[in-house]
């Protein structure tokens, strides 16, 4: 099992060589190490050069995680693309475990593992809501996100064909690709943490964009509209949206946000169609 590791970074110098020593360390190593440096300005790339020079470093504008990522993996030379989140770090065994799972599980096309939480450097307990399971997983990945970005190992010919991350979503674009493998795949979970998720620090996306269900939601639609679903699938997904996209409206009123109402709307009005005895969905 070839594996390139792919880690985007903006003006991440302050996490960056954790993550990096994280991925030194394995007990298995990786076969390539690519970093995108999504143009940063904090000079994290040139000191990636000078204390890690057998990491494969890639220059581009500043375009986001999801431009970042698919750079990375379109350029990557092995079978096996495991993405890192330049503020997340692996636990030494991560790769030596993923291995061991696909010599004796090779017909999966995506490994990914329990994860251990710290904020502000203080472990925290994630909520049940949280919890990562294996198999057929496509309803556990509707409400939220079910796979963390770097605990996953994934086939490149796969990501290929689901055509990588949605380029167009600021945040969610985890969510929204997991959605579209996980209902045509089944998933590996191993069931121990494998890596560390560092959350708190000022540049999270999530703080970024406090009302994260907005892209969720346009996520949902596209699945929706685009893809090729089982019946119960279709379903499944038509009601989770159907509820984030009233959370959205009541929201989007109580402020008085225009753009969100005339964008999710319409779609309340296309994807959530009552029983004719109901007065709502």
């Amino acid at each position: 099992m070839q594996i390139s590791v792919v880690i985007p970074s903006y003006n991440r110098r302050h996490t960056l060589a954790r993550a990096l020593q994280s991925v030194c360390q394995q007990s298995s190593k990786a076969d390539e190490v690519i970093l995108v440096d999504d143009g940063s300005t904090d000079g994290s790339a040139a000191m990636v050069a000078r204390a890690f020079p057998e990491v494969k470093i890639m220059r581009q504008p500043n375009l986001g995680v999801s431009a970042a990522r698919n750079r990375g993996i379109e350029a990557a030379g092995c079978e096996w693309i495991a993405l890192l989140d330049s503020d997340d770090s692996w636990l030494p065994s991560k790769l030596a475990k993923i291995r061991d799972a696909q010599r004796q599980q090779p017909d999966f096309v995506l490994f990914h593992s329990d994860e251990i939480w710290m904020r502000s450097g203080v472990r925290v307990n994630p909520m049940n809501k949280h919890r990562k399971s294996g198999g057929w997983i496509f309803e556990q990945c509707l409400p939220l996100c079910a796979i963390s970005p770097s605990a996953s190992v994934i086939k490149k010919s796969v990501l290929l064909e689901l055509g990588l991350f949605d380029e167009t979503l600021p945040a969610c674009e985890d969510y929204d690709l997991w959605l579209r493998l996980c209902h045509r795949y089944p998933v590996c979970y191993l069931d121990q943490a494998l890596i560390v998720k560092h959350g708190g620090h000022a540049d999270q996306l999530s703080r970024q964009h406090p009302v994260m269900d907005q892209f969720r939601a346009r996520a949902l639609h596209r699945l929706l509209a685009e893809e090729n679903l089982s019946a119960e699938q279709h379903a499944a997904a038509a009601a989770i949206l159907s509820a984030k996209l009233d959370i959205l409206i009541r929201g989007a009123i109580k402020h008085g946000n225009q753009q969100l109402l005339e964008e999710f709307v319409p779609l309340r009005e296309q994807w959530c169609k009552p029983a004719p005895a109901a007065a709502s969905c």
